[in-house]
């Protein structure tokens, strides 16, 4: 893994750890944390469903699963600073992890469908927003604040939202949330908040810190160092993007038909239904082979046949979805000063080197 820090613990894989894997394996997936990770007992886990709702509740793991219907999703969770890096090379970011473009992953997600609880509790027609708190401290905030964030009741009824606590058939680990995490399919990583222990029905989208101040889209002359609670708009839902997974960036190949293979997807509800590739900075484009979607909130990968010269080429690739949205081209277009949702066309360079030859 390529660790951005330690404490918090961030780190994401090589981009060719993701290649050809449909379901990303849980040792190469991801990990975003604002605070030191939580290690729950999972027979003294509980959580508590409150606000306005008729009924407050509170329910153990067993209880859980013992009172709802087993249910499972595949779905992607993208950090909403995915590709950050590519920004970085417009202008400073200061205080943000580089993310390259492996801060996304693809996973089975087995739990209880929110949208069950929530019925459970009574949710009542006032309420709006679904808010998620987690055990996690962050020490980020001043004073030390959990980390959390809500979802329009919308998506909090619908039926892809989970209580998971497994990840591709197995528990999940402590790095990723365990006993219980939320998975918000479409939406950027934050709304899935890890080590849930409450579930707050409100008539106002969630006061926390990290949904407040952090995870906004700020204008490009906002204050880089943050900027006021409440400035810039919320992050929600997830733009249309792709990067390439293999050859890596830089690459050195034999000159000739070189095979290049890359994810993308959309969120929200849409789903990928073009990938173009140029080799010409976009003056021309073919559209590459997309392979199978598992669901509608999974990744689609894509391969292509790109022919390299002898010298330096450089890879062009933007995917388009059901709503015909494209990614824009510039990536200095995208920047904004906390560096999140850069869907600018995706780039590498690959160097093209000679065949080597054999003489009698």
């Amino acid at each position: 893994m390529i660790v951005h820090e330690v404490e918090p613990f961030n780190s994401e894989p090589p981009r060719a750890a993701l290649a050809g894997q449909l379901l990303t394996p849980v040792d190469t997936f991801y990990t975003r944390n604002h605070g030191p990770i939580p290690e729950l007992d999972p027979a003294r886990w509980s959580l508590r469903v409150d606000g306005l709702v008729e009924r407050p509740v509170t329910f153990s793991l067993a209880g859980l699963r013992e009172r709802f219907a087993e249910h499972s999703v595949i779905a992607v969770l993208q950090c909403a600073g995915n590709r950050r890096a590519d920004l970085l090379k417009v202008a400073d970011i200061p205080g943000e992890a580089p993310w390259g473009p492996a801060a996304t992953a693809n996973a089975r997600w087995t739990g209880v469908r929110l949208a069950d609880v929530l019925r459970d509790a009574g949710l009542l027609p006032e309420a709006t927003h679904v808010e998620f708190a987690g055990a996690d401290l962050s020490p980020e905030v001043d004073p030390p604040e959990v980390f959390g964030g809500s979802i329009p009741r919308r998506k909090a009824l619908a039926e892809e939202v989970l209580l998971a606590w497994a990840m591709n058939d197995e528990p999940l680990t402590p790095v990723h949330g365990a006993p219980v995490r939320v998975v918000v399919p479409g939406y950027i990583g934050a709304r899935s908040v890890k080590w849930v222990d409450r579930i707050t029905a409100l008539a106002h989208s969630s006061h926390n810190f990290f949904q407040a101040r952090t995870y906004r889209m700020l204008p490009p002359q906002a204050d880089r160092s943050g900027g006021r609670r409440g400035e810039g708009f919320e992050l929600g839902l997830i733009a249309v993007n792709s990067d390439v997974l293999e050859p890596d960036d830089g690459s050195r190949v034999t000159a000739g038909p070189v095979r290049v293979t890359g994810y993308a997807f959309a969120g929200g509800d849409r789903t990928i239904v073009r990938v173009d590739v140029s080799t010409d900075g976009g003056r021309s484009w073919w559209q590459a082979d997309l392979g199978e979607q598992l669901s509608q909130w999974s990744w689609r990968h894509w391969s292509t046949t790109v022919e390299v010269p002898v010298g330096s080429v450089e890879v062009v690739v933007r995917a388009w979805d059901s709503s015909a949205a494209v990614q824009p081209e510039s990536a200095a277009g995208a920047w904004n000063p906390k560096g999140y949702a850069n869907n600018s066309w995706a780039r590498i360079t690959l160097e093209g080197v000679p065949a080597r030859t054999t003489t009698a």
